[in-house]
Protein backbone atom coordinates (compact mmCIF):
# COMPACT_ATOMS: atom_id res chain seq x y z
CA UNK A 1 0.00 0.00 0.00
CA UNK A 2 2.98 2.26 0.62
CA UNK A 3 4.16 1.74 -2.46
CA UNK A 4 0.89 2.45 -4.07
CA UNK A 5 0.77 5.58 -2.49
CA UNK A 6 4.44 6.90 -3.22
CA UNK A 7 3.39 6.44 -6.77
CA UNK A 8 0.46 8.07 -7.11
CA UNK A 9 1.49 11.21 -5.12
CA UNK A 10 4.77 10.81 -7.09
CA UNK A 11 2.20 10.67 -10.23
CA UNK A 12 0.25 13.75 -9.01
CA UNK A 13 3.68 15.82 -8.80
CA UNK A 14 4.72 14.66 -12.35
CA UNK A 15 1.02 16.31 -13.34
CA UNK A 16 1.34 19.66 -11.86
CA UNK A 17 5.46 20.30 -12.88
CA UNK A 18 3.87 18.93 -16.55
CA UNK A 19 0.33 21.62 -16.42
CA UNK A 20 3.17 24.55 -14.70
CA UNK A 21 5.67 24.07 -17.80
CA UNK A 22 2.51 24.02 -20.49
CA UNK A 23 1.60 27.08 -18.98
CA UNK A 24 4.86 28.70 -18.49
CA UNK A 25 5.55 27.93 -22.49
CA UNK A 26 2.14 29.53 -23.22
CA UNK A 27 2.87 32.35 -21.55
CA UNK A 28 6.19 33.45 -23.12
CA UNK A 29 4.68 32.11 -26.98
CA UNK A 30 2.39 34.81 -25.91
CA UNK A 31 4.36 37.28 -25.11
CA UNK A 32 6.95 36.76 -28.44
CA UNK A 33 3.82 36.57 -30.57
CA UNK A 34 1.29 39.09 -28.87
CA UNK A 35 3.31 41.55 -27.22
CA UNK A 36 2.57 42.50 -23.01
CA UNK A 37 -0.80 43.57 -24.01
CA UNK A 38 -1.81 40.89 -25.56
CA UNK A 39 -0.62 37.78 -23.08
CA UNK A 40 -3.80 37.54 -21.31
CA UNK A 41 -4.43 34.92 -18.85
CA UNK A 42 -7.24 33.70 -21.28
CA UNK A 43 -4.64 34.30 -24.19
CA UNK A 44 -2.02 31.63 -22.44
CA UNK A 45 -4.74 29.63 -20.78
CA UNK A 46 -6.46 28.66 -24.27
CA UNK A 47 -2.71 28.16 -25.78
CA UNK A 48 -1.78 25.79 -22.58
CA UNK A 49 -5.21 24.10 -22.77
CA UNK A 50 -5.95 24.23 -19.13
CA UNK A 51 -8.31 24.67 -17.13
CA UNK A 52 -9.25 28.09 -15.23
CA UNK A 53 -8.38 26.75 -11.80
CA UNK A 54 -5.30 24.93 -12.82
CA UNK A 55 -3.81 28.56 -13.87
CA UNK A 56 -4.39 30.32 -11.08
CA UNK A 57 -3.49 27.43 -9.01
CA UNK A 58 0.15 27.75 -10.15
CA UNK A 59 0.17 31.70 -10.69
CA UNK A 60 -2.73 33.61 -8.83
CA UNK A 61 -1.38 36.98 -10.76
CA UNK A 62 -1.15 37.59 -14.29
CA UNK A 63 2.30 39.51 -14.20
CA UNK A 64 3.74 36.90 -11.71
CA UNK A 65 3.11 34.44 -14.22
CA UNK A 66 4.70 36.66 -16.61
CA UNK A 67 7.51 36.98 -14.95
CA UNK A 68 8.25 33.38 -14.19
CA UNK A 69 7.66 32.31 -17.84
CA UNK A 70 10.52 35.42 -19.14
CA UNK A 71 12.55 33.69 -16.62
CA UNK A 72 12.06 30.03 -17.35
CA UNK A 73 13.20 30.54 -20.96
CA UNK A 74 15.33 32.40 -20.09
CA UNK A 75 17.11 29.58 -18.14
CA UNK A 76 16.36 27.12 -20.48
CA UNK A 77 17.89 29.38 -23.29
CA UNK A 78 20.63 30.03 -21.58
CA UNK A 79 21.62 26.60 -20.66
CA UNK A 80 21.46 25.44 -24.25
CA UNK A 81 23.24 28.70 -25.20
CA UNK A 82 26.24 27.40 -22.74
CA UNK A 83 25.71 23.35 -24.38
CA UNK A 84 26.15 25.10 -27.74
CA UNK A 85 29.01 27.23 -26.91
CA UNK A 86 30.80 23.87 -25.73
CA UNK A 87 30.25 22.32 -28.87
CA UNK A 88 31.46 25.45 -30.99
CA UNK A 89 34.52 25.33 -28.60
CA UNK A 90 35.77 21.69 -28.78
CA UNK A 91 38.75 22.57 -30.02
CA UNK A 92 39.46 24.41 -26.89
CA UNK A 93 40.66 27.70 -28.59
CA UNK A 94 42.25 30.37 -26.32
CA UNK A 95 43.31 34.06 -26.49
CA UNK A 96 41.82 35.87 -28.88
CA UNK A 97 40.87 33.46 -31.04
CA UNK A 98 38.53 32.35 -28.27
CA UNK A 99 37.27 35.76 -27.07
CA UNK A 100 36.07 36.58 -30.88
CA UNK A 101 34.12 33.53 -31.09
CA UNK A 102 32.73 34.03 -27.79
CA UNK A 103 31.48 37.26 -28.96
CA UNK A 104 30.10 35.92 -31.55
CA UNK A 105 27.97 33.18 -29.58
CA UNK A 106 26.80 35.96 -26.84
CA UNK A 107 25.64 38.22 -29.62
CA UNK A 108 23.37 35.60 -31.23
CA UNK A 109 21.42 35.28 -27.97
CA UNK A 110 20.06 38.20 -28.44
CA UNK A 111 18.24 37.35 -31.05
CA UNK A 112 16.21 34.74 -29.37
CA UNK A 113 12.42 34.61 -27.78
CA UNK A 114 13.70 34.83 -24.29
CA UNK A 115 15.14 38.33 -24.88
CA UNK A 116 12.26 39.65 -26.93
CA UNK A 117 9.76 38.19 -23.93
CA UNK A 118 12.06 40.51 -21.77
CA UNK A 119 11.93 43.59 -23.38
CA UNK A 120 8.03 42.80 -23.44
CA UNK A 121 8.09 43.19 -19.66
CA UNK A 122 10.89 45.72 -19.14
CA UNK A 123 8.71 48.13 -21.50
CA UNK A 124 5.33 47.40 -20.02
CA UNK A 125 7.42 47.55 -16.10
CA UNK A 126 8.27 51.38 -17.03
CA UNK A 127 4.59 52.13 -16.07
CA UNK A 128 3.03 49.41 -14.38
CA UNK A 129 4.36 49.16 -10.30
CA UNK A 130 3.61 46.39 -9.17
CA UNK A 131 4.90 44.18 -12.30
CA UNK A 132 8.01 46.05 -11.73
CA UNK A 133 8.20 45.13 -8.29
CA UNK A 134 7.39 41.37 -9.17
CA UNK A 135 10.29 42.11 -11.84
CA UNK A 136 12.97 43.29 -9.84
CA UNK A 137 13.88 40.11 -7.92
CA UNK A 138 13.97 38.19 -10.78
CA UNK A 139 15.83 40.15 -13.00
CA UNK A 140 18.96 39.98 -10.23
CA UNK A 141 18.38 36.38 -10.25
CA UNK A 142 18.56 36.45 -13.60
CA UNK A 143 21.81 38.53 -13.98
CA UNK A 144 23.69 36.55 -11.90
CA UNK A 145 23.17 33.61 -13.50
CA UNK A 146 23.73 34.88 -16.75
CA UNK A 147 26.97 36.35 -15.39
CA UNK A 148 27.50 32.68 -14.39
CA UNK A 149 27.33 31.53 -17.89
CA UNK A 150 29.29 34.00 -19.35
CA UNK A 151 32.26 33.05 -17.08
CA UNK A 152 32.42 29.73 -18.04
CA UNK A 153 31.83 30.18 -22.12
CA UNK A 154 35.10 32.82 -21.81
CA UNK A 155 37.43 30.50 -19.38
CA UNK A 156 38.91 30.79 -16.61
CA UNK A 157 42.22 32.55 -18.38
CA UNK A 158 40.07 35.34 -19.52
CA UNK A 159 37.97 35.91 -16.58
CA UNK A 160 41.66 36.36 -14.65
CA UNK A 161 42.48 39.14 -16.47
CA UNK A 162 41.70 42.83 -14.23
CA UNK A 163 39.47 44.23 -17.07
CA UNK A 164 37.34 41.19 -17.64
CA UNK A 165 34.10 42.41 -15.75
CA UNK A 166 34.64 45.88 -17.15
CA UNK A 167 34.67 43.98 -20.74
CA UNK A 168 31.52 41.52 -20.04
CA UNK A 169 29.49 44.52 -18.54
CA UNK A 170 30.00 46.54 -21.62
CA UNK A 171 29.67 44.01 -24.05
CA UNK A 172 26.53 42.78 -22.16
CA UNK A 173 24.84 46.41 -22.41
CA UNK A 174 26.15 47.32 -25.84
CA UNK A 175 24.43 44.01 -27.43
CA UNK A 176 21.22 44.78 -25.44
CA UNK A 177 21.15 48.05 -26.77
CA UNK A 178 22.32 46.84 -30.42
CA UNK A 179 19.56 44.44 -30.44
CA UNK A 180 16.99 46.54 -29.88
CA UNK A 181 16.09 47.90 -33.73
CA UNK A 182 16.01 44.86 -34.45
CA UNK A 183 12.94 44.85 -33.36
CA UNK A 184 11.18 46.24 -36.58
CA UNK A 185 14.80 45.88 -38.70
CA UNK A 186 15.04 42.37 -40.86
CA UNK A 187 18.16 42.40 -41.65
CA UNK A 188 21.72 40.00 -40.42
CA UNK A 189 22.76 39.75 -36.76
CA UNK A 190 26.11 38.35 -38.18
CA UNK A 191 26.82 41.09 -40.63
CA UNK A 192 25.50 43.95 -38.08
CA UNK A 193 28.99 46.69 -37.65
CA UNK A 194 28.99 46.18 -34.06
CA UNK A 195 30.07 42.93 -33.97
CA UNK A 196 33.72 44.06 -35.30
CA UNK A 197 33.52 46.81 -32.94
CA UNK A 198 33.12 44.43 -29.79
CA UNK A 199 35.78 42.42 -31.26
CA UNK A 200 38.12 45.60 -31.10
CA UNK A 201 37.63 46.39 -27.73
CA UNK A 202 37.95 42.70 -26.40
CA UNK A 203 41.52 43.07 -27.86
CA UNK A 204 42.55 46.35 -26.73
CA UNK A 205 41.05 45.56 -23.61
CA UNK A 206 42.74 41.96 -22.84
CA UNK A 207 45.66 41.72 -25.19
CA UNK A 208 47.14 45.36 -25.38
CA UNK A 209 50.04 45.79 -22.84
CA UNK A 210 49.18 49.37 -22.54
CA UNK A 211 45.72 48.55 -21.60
CA UNK A 212 46.53 45.81 -18.67
CA UNK A 213 49.20 48.47 -17.69
CA UNK A 214 46.90 51.47 -17.24
CA UNK A 215 45.00 49.32 -14.43
CA UNK A 216 48.22 49.03 -12.61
Amino acid sequence: MAGAGQQAARSRRERTQDSRALILDAAVDCLVEHGYAGASTLAIQAKAGVSRGRLLHHFPSRDGLLVAAAQHLATTRLAHTERRVAEALTDEPEGPVRVERCIELLWTTFHEPFFWAAVELWTAARTNPALAAALRPAERQLRDAIRGVADRIWGPAVCAHPRYDELRELLFTSMRGAALPYAFERRSPARDRHVAVWKSVARTLLFTGDATNSQG
